[in-house]
């Protein structure tokens, strides 16, 4: 394993350090305990986003700090949930009279940290909850995992707490959109943990890991490689099937690459995975494609699909200034 590192202890804080002074003019670091803020103070009553989880799937979350999304985000180690009280001094940082929205992917320590953060403050806070990956059945005993359908319900959320909206309206819309998107991921390759000094898992040459995880957890199925075609229709069902979307249903569709796959292969996935909903007569009318939710160098990618309204399709288009997610600012 080659990595860019001096010593595994210090990877991350040398990486937010470099986070934040490449992006000064929007976000500031705060080192002990780590979150990362907005640089620019909010107007007062208006209700603070907060999100976060594990390391290693940048830009998720640091990266959606700023106007029109996150308010702050608290990063843990690699593949490791954010302690509470990062989370809660976070919160109280960002604050300013409206409450608080905590989007937090459904994962054991992430739920159980962000729970205890919520007993910890004085402030009135909601909690949303992402169970986007449908590579798990519903009946889960935990629940399904929260992957990239998480950029969707924190760009969604975020825009909405910009505009005014209140802490309660804005949890009815996180769970909105939540309840409305479906993800599925596909892995060819493990990823490579800096503290293991490999792959969390190999694969055969001739074998692909579908309904991968965003920690390189096993998916779904060990499957046959075979084309790109035949992958996305795989993934494409699946997501079908649980979201039952109806002819002339507007949507969102989200191609996420893992870390290690190149964008010119994620757009031909985001074609023909078009084509596949575009012949079902859905109507693909917002998109998004690149590295939003990785899983360190993991070659793989996965799809989101976010059923759309006239209200959800509002809240997308705002306008949004962070790092890794801008427009109309």
């Amino acid at each position: 394993m080659k990595k860019f590192l001096n010593h595994v202890e210090t990877l991350l804080d040398e990486s937010l350090a470099g986070f934040a002074r490449a992006h000064a003019d929007l976000v500031e670091l705060h080192v002990k305990p780590c979150f990362i803020k907005r640089k620019q103070p909010t107007r007062s009553g208006k209700v603070a986003v907060v999100s976060g989880g594990g390391s290693g799937h940048e830009p998720l979350h640091i990266g959606f700090v700023g106007q029109g999304m996150l308010d702050a985000a608290c990063p843990g180690h690699i593949f490791t949930s954010p302690t509470p009280d990062q989370i809660a001094t976070a919160a109280e940082a960002v604050e300013n009279g409206g409450g608080v929205v905590f989007i937090v992917k459904n994962y054991a320590g992430d739920v159980m940290n962000f729970d205890l953060a919520v007993e910890m403050l004085e402030c009135p806070v909601k909690v949303v909850l992402v169970q986007d990956d449908v590579s798990l059945p519903k009946e889960h005993d935990i629940g399904r995992r929260g992957v990239a359908g998480t950029v969707v319900v924190e760009k969604i959320v975020g825009a909405a707490a910009e505009a005014g909206v209140d802490l309660a309206a804005l949890k009815a819309l996180g769970d909105k959109v939540a309840a409305c998107t479906a993800s599925i991921g596909v892995a060819l390759s493990g990823c490579n943990v800096p503290a293991l000094g490999g792959p969390t898992f190999t694969l055969p040459p001739d074998k692909i890991e579908l309904g991968v995880g965003i920690h390189g957890e096993h998916g779904r199925a060990l499957t046959d490689f075979t084309s790109a075609t035949e992958i996305v229709k795989q993934m494409a069902e699946a997501i079908s099937e649980d979201l039952k979307p109806e002819p002339g249903q507007p949507a969102l569709l989200l191609v996420n690459g893992l870390g290690a796959t190149t964008l010119m292969e994620l757009y031909l996935i985001y074609e023909l995975a078009y084509q596949f909903w575009r012949q079902r007569g859905l109507d693909i009318c917002r998109s998004l494609v690149g590295n939003y939710t990785t899983a360190l160098d993991m070659a793989g990618c996965s799809l989101t699909l976010t059923l759309l309204d006239e209200e959800l399709i509002r809240w997308w288009d705002a306008p949004v200034c962070t790092p890794a997610l801008r427009w109309g600012c």
